[in-house]
């Protein structure tokens, strides 16, 4: 029997996405374990984040490209790519972690992610009255939470990369059969089409064109902070003698990354009171002071590193859904798919180059100067919302507050 009610499918849809997620992480996760136990070297580590991120693009554009989310009913699409996603993760466990096999999977898990993470937005989407903005919010944090849920199961399932592996597909397997008992909040409304043709007109428009600056600049440090902060962790953790720092630096990351969702929500809450470029550049502001001493304070007194991995944690992602409301808000309405479509894939994009560019950075100048590179996505990006504020048009975000 499908359940009615506002709460309990907006509630669904949100727990059902964050179990999802968690397939996104969950080889980064490990990553500590698997390189002790392959001697997997920077490049294959880096993959194991940033092909789910290609995967996601190349999935995205087609999803868009097609129009799958109009041709599919959303709860089937959603939970047949939940589906396909939890086979191509729990499969890891049957080829070489140090092969090209397990990044092809890793690919076809970031691809189904194409139908989960924007599917679940168009389904909260239609239980929306006026509250768009933390509905939004709200399923960022969950994208924000999923991601850490890896973490917090190399603590919960023993400490063995496969049972991390195993909990993450069991979580999307059981996220794919409840998303089928939710029902929608009215009649979901059709995907604007992606157009080629519509590109150059949509980056002509200048205000349009300094939120996806922005956007870019958030991208640049989000993924690569969320998919390398494990490992530094781990790292400072090991280097104090701490007993058991796998355990540790796991449960650190999850609070860190975790955290993000409640900066999430209240990225959202206050955008929509306050003006999404008052938001955006107080987030990059902070994340990027962040990323810049971070790295710094790895042998620092162990509180003080956790204090500031935590902020960090928060800001780095409280901004990530009001650059997509600015393109909702600036952008014609029949260019809004295009937009968007064409905001996250350049965004995702950049963010590949910034989580190969983490552990090639840290070999030869640390961990400071690994993070440290990433604050410059937060000063490109702040630079880009503060000339997005001066222009005339930025009155038609958020209802007139800037």
């Amino acid at each position: 029997m499908v359940r009615t009610g506002k709460a309990f499918a907006v509630s669904m849809i949100t727990v059902c996405q964050l179990m999802t997620l968690a397939l996104w992480f969950s080889a980064t996760a490990v990553l500590p374990q698997l390189r002790a136990e392959f001697d997997i070297g920077a490049l294959q580590s880096s993959l194991f984040t940033s092909s789910v991120l290609l995967g996601f693009v190349l999935g995205t554009v087609v999803s868009a490209f097609l129009g799958l989310a109009d041709r599919i009913e959303p709860r089937r699409f959603w939970a047949v790519s939940a589906v396909i996603a939890a086979t191509a993760n729990i499969l890891i466990l049957t080829v070489p972690v140090d092969g090209a096999l397990v990044i092809v999977l890793r690919l076809i898990t970031g691809v189904c992610m194409a139908g989960i993470y924007p599917i679940g937005m168009k389904m909260v989407a239609t239980w929306s009255r006026g509250d768009t903005g933390f509905l939004v919010g709200l399923l960022v944090g969950a994208l924000t939470m999923g991601s850490a849920l890896p973490h917090l199961f190399s603590v919960a399932v023993p400490l063995d990369w496969r049972w991390v592996i195993v909990a993450a597909s069991v979580s999307a397997y059981v996220a794919g059969f409840a998303i089928l008992f939710v029902q929608l909040g009215g009649v979901i409304g059709k995907s604007p089409r992606f157009d080629p043709r519509m590109v150059g007109k949509i980056w002509a428009n200048k205000p349009l064109r300094h939120a996806c600056y922005g956007y870019f600049g958030h991208m640049w440090e989000l993924y690569a902070m969320w998919g390398w902060i494990g490992l530094f962790l781990y790292g400072s953790f090991s280097g104090r003698l701490i007993e058991n720092p796998g355990i540790w630096s796991a449960l650190t990351t999850f609070a860190i990354v975790g955290v993000g969702a409640f900066g999430s929500l209240a990225g959202g809450y206050y955008a929509d009171r306050i003006g999404r470029t008052t938001v955006t550049i107080a987030a990059m502001v902070v994340s990027g002071t962040c990323a810049l001493i971070a790295g710094a304070f790895g042998d620092a007194p162990i509180m003080l590193l956790i204090v500031i991995c935590v902020v960090w944690g928060i800001s780095v992602v409280a901004d990530s859904a009001q650059f997509s409301s600015c393109v909702i808000e600036l952008a014609d309405p029949h260019q809004v798919g295009t937009a968007l479509t064409l905001q996250n894939a350049i965004g995702f994009l950049i963010a590949l180059v910034s989580i190969h560019l983490v552990p090639v950075i840290a070999d030869y100048a640390g961990w400071w100067g690994a993070f440290a590179m990433l604050a410059v996505g937060p000063l490109f990006g702040t630079i880009a919302m503060v000339r997005l504020r001066l222009m005339p048009e930025s009155i038609q975000l958020s209802g007139g507050k800037r």
